[in-house]
């Protein structure tokens, strides 16, 4: 190694030498890669560095039980990889996510970091290549397998530490809701016209169902994610690997996460492809599209509040207008519609992305882990904010209640009685002459009063039953 300046000192890959600045821990590879990529300022976020760290901290500790590398410098090697995870060393993972489809430049910028980093642990320079990127750091390893697999896992890992609470969180408030809104009586909508009537609370229940089922779907992402592609090395031969590598590192990673991580049982679609990730996303956008249609719900009911629906209260977070006084808006449901609108395009993405796999390996993971990773957050953290600044301090009003009387739905509970057409008539003479049911249907029947309150009680109309 020699100096060239005082801020740079010469690195060499296999294409031979790169000046690297002098206060960063990557080398020569990644060094290319920042000059052959200044597309975005798209960079993988915190969740793919740690998995990455935990990949290569736990192949050294297999590397080495397996007598594969030095036990000194795989001790080395386990110490620079904590210090990925912790995201002490973030700053030095700095290439755009339009890289190489493979995730190589990334990989090779791992190895490169941790290799540096546990050269100096162990008394030598950077760049020194006491522990070098490849031979020791990446032992075992492909980027075509690892990239993959730190996608899988910082996905799964994501799910269930991220979106998975936020969800049950946001379930919990609905169910609340829904217990506190049943005795509130209203006019249901179908095609957003009047229809029977329906309970706050079960409109709400709804709403519980849908993220109830939505954390149902998402342990079955899980289960995908949990495949990973770890020995398939190159093409997913396993060349230059250990039979019982990938294994072992599995188990690891398991213990260390309190998830299940396996090796594939079928290496050469699992680097082919990137259809577990497709499926999941699959998962995000169904659970995108649940959440819009909730949020926009809740926006339609509490729209007012004279002048619309105003059926519920929302709380009042910011004033809505820069002109109109006293004017508040569904500010934080339109802020989860715009979540849902990035995650649906995600998913665009990640399917377009996804059968770009080309013969052995897809081209185009990197961009596949940022769309992936920023789902899951941006859902998780939608959802945390839906449920503690807008659903916790949801009101119902008295708007509801007083319509159903007005309402032309409920003359569906004649029908039985007195047959569709004669009750179709009762409901178009009502909203020719501004009438309620009940008023026409004393002028144009025999039912007596006592019987009309029966027939046309709202109360029992939200349930099964004639």
């Amino acid at each position: 190694m020699s100096q060239t300046t005082q801020n740079t000192r010469i690195e060499r890959d296999s294409m031979g030498e790169m000046q690297v600045p002098n206060h960063v821990y990557y080398g020569a590879s990644t060094q290319r890669a920042v000059l052959n990529f200044p597309i975005s300022e798209l960079r993988f976020p915190r969740a793919f560095i740690r998995a990455l760290g935990q990949i290569k901290q736990v192949a050294a500790q297999v590397n080495a039980d397996l007598g594969h590398i030095d036990a000194t410098i795989a001790d080395a090697i386990v110490q620079a990889s904590q210090e990925v995870i912790d995201g002490q060393l973030d700053q030095h993972f700095v290439l755009d996510i339009f890289q190489t489809g493979s995730g190589t430049s990334t990989n090779m910028n791992a190895n490169e970091v941790i290799a540096n980093r546990a050269s100096e642990i162990l008394g030598g320079a950077r760049g020194s290549k006491k522990v070098h990127p490849n031979d020791h750091v990446n032992f075992g390893q492909s980027s075509n397998d690892v990239i993959p697999s730190a996608i899988h896992l910082a996905a799964q890992l994501s799910i269930e530490k991220e979106l998975v609470p936020a969800l049950l969180g946001l379930q919990n408030t609905l169910g609340d809701k829904a217990e506190e809104f049943m005795p509130v009586i209203k006019t249901g909508r179908t095609h957003l016209q009047d229809a029977t009537p329906i309970r706050l609370g079960q409109e709400f229940l709804g709403y519980t169902s849908q993220i109830e089922r939505a954390i149902i779907r998402l342990n079955h992402a899980q289960s995908e994610l949990s495949e990973v592609a770890l020995g398939g090395t190159a093409v997913g031969t396993g060349v230059n690997t250990d039979p019982v590598f990938a294994t072992r590192v599995c188990e690891r990673l398991s213990t260390l996460n309190g998830i299940e991580v396996r090796e594939t049982g079928n290496h050469f679609q699992a680097q082919s492809t990137m259809d577990n990730v497709v499926e999941a996303s699959g998962v995000l956008n169904t659970i995108a599209v649940s959440l819009m249609k909730i949020a926009n719900d809740i926006r339609w009911l509490g729209s007012g509040p004279r002048a619309g629906i105003g059926e519920i209260e929302l709380p009042a977070v910011q004033p809505g207008s820069s002109i109109m006084p006293g004017k508040v808006n569904p500010v934080i449901a339109e802020s989860v519609c715009m979540v849902c609108a990035q995650v649906i395009g995600n998913h665009t993405t990640i399917t377009i992305a996804g059968q770009s796999g080309n013969f052995e390996i897809n081209v185009m993971m990197p961009v596949i882990a940022h769309n992936i990773l920023q789902s899951i957050s941006l859902l998780a953290a939608a959802a945390r904010n839906f449920d503690h600044q807008c659903i916790k301090g949801l009101k119902a009003t008295s708007k509801g209640p007083e319509m159903v009387e007005r309402g032309l739905a409920i003359c569906t509970s004649l029908a039985p009685v007195i047959g569709y057409d004669a009750a179709a008539a009762i409901s178009k003479q009502a909203h020719q002459t501004g009438q309620t049911v009940r008023e026409v249907a004393r002028e144009k029947t025999q039912l007596s009063d006592a019987e009309l309150d029966r027939i046309l009680n709202p109360e029992s109309m939200t349930q099964p039953g004639l």
